[in-house]
């Protein structure tokens, strides 16, 4: 496996790979590689093209109350996961080769980028963009791969390739969990052992609400007499929010939403998603799985 840490390596090695593979697979990561990320490079791998990841520590998107110096970091053994997967070149620049000092464009999306993550971490989704925006610039791919876990990021990176008209398919890939459930995440490792035996829990609420909003009938809901439930998604959601409190969550948000918008709706509809975020001691977890009108 090829190592670029400059521009200039960076562009020959990308030529070379293509020259002798003809197309350009590309996973963009924070490095701290578990099977999540593998997945993505297994899937890029697989399609044939020549496969590029790279690993940077966004400090873009890190708002100034969140500590930058905590997220987790393992070089070497992320280089280990990659080159086992079949990675053909990791891309480790640095953060003056990302943001150089006379730098003076920023992206930002609006639509599937407001509400949510967006709410709750100011900025966030400017650093998300900005930074794919030009590792997209640097690497040329023709695709690019991204977990469902994070889905407001992915929906918001679709949105900025399609609205800049940029020559790549973004895939999404099924989020990948422990054998309990819980979503596969660089953060987890900070969880106490108490904490991690109770996080496999927001999975399972959401699909109880799955579950539960499958068999609802919202035409018949709206009939009832005045006085009994008229909006039987927020009823099924409070029930969820109150379950992850007394399971000792911090519930940011969990809501029902139109997949590719991240608006939220009142009822169940094609490619609607289930998403939640919220904090467990420390570490804040996020989780959505899709929603389905059967039961």
């Amino acid at each position: 496996m090829l190592v670029a840490r400059t521009l200039p390596d960076l562009r020959a090695a990308c030529a070379s790979l293509r020259a002798t593979h003809g197309s350009l697979g590309f996973v963009p990561t924070m490095g701290a590689l578990h099977e999540g990320h593998r997945a993505l490079v297994r899937a890029s791998v697989a399609s044939g093209a020549a496969t590029v990841a790279s690993i940077f520590v966004n400090p873009l998107q890190f708002a100034p109350t969140e500590d930058l110096s905590r997220y987790p970091r393992d070089e070497a053994g992320d280089l280990a996961a990659l080159e086992a997967e079949g990675c053909d070149l990791a891309w480790l620049p640095a953060v003056a080769t990302m943001y150089p000092p006379d730098d003076a464009t920023t992206v930002i999306v609006t639509g599937p980028a407001e509400r949510w993550e967006g709410d709750a971490r100011p900025g966030h989704f400017r650093g998300v963009a900005t930074v794919c925006a030009r590792l997209f610039g640097q690497v040329r791919p023709d695709r690019a791969y991204f977990g469902e876990k994070d889905w407001q990021q992915l929906q918001v990176v679709k949105r900025m390739v399609a609205d800049l008209l940029l020559p790549l398919e973004i895939i999404g890939i099924e989020t990948v969990r422990e054998a309990d459930g819980l979503a596969m995440s660089s953060r987890n490792r900070f969880l106490t052992s108490a904490e991690r035996t109770v996080a496999p829990m927001l999975h399972t609420t959401l699909l109880g609400l799955v579950r539960t909003l499958g068999r609802r009938n919202p035409v018949e809901e709206s009939r009832k007499p005045v006085g009994e439930s008229r909006n039987p998604v927020e009823e099924s959601l409070g029930i969820g929010r109150q379950k992850l409190l007394d399971l000792g969550f911090d519930v940011n948000y969990l809501a029902l939403v139109d997949g590719p918008s991240l608006t939220p709706i009142g009822g169940v509809q094609a490619g609607c998603r289930l998403i939640a975020a919220a904090k467990l001691g420390t570490v804040r977890l996020l989780d959505n799985v899709a929603v389905t009108g059967a039961g």
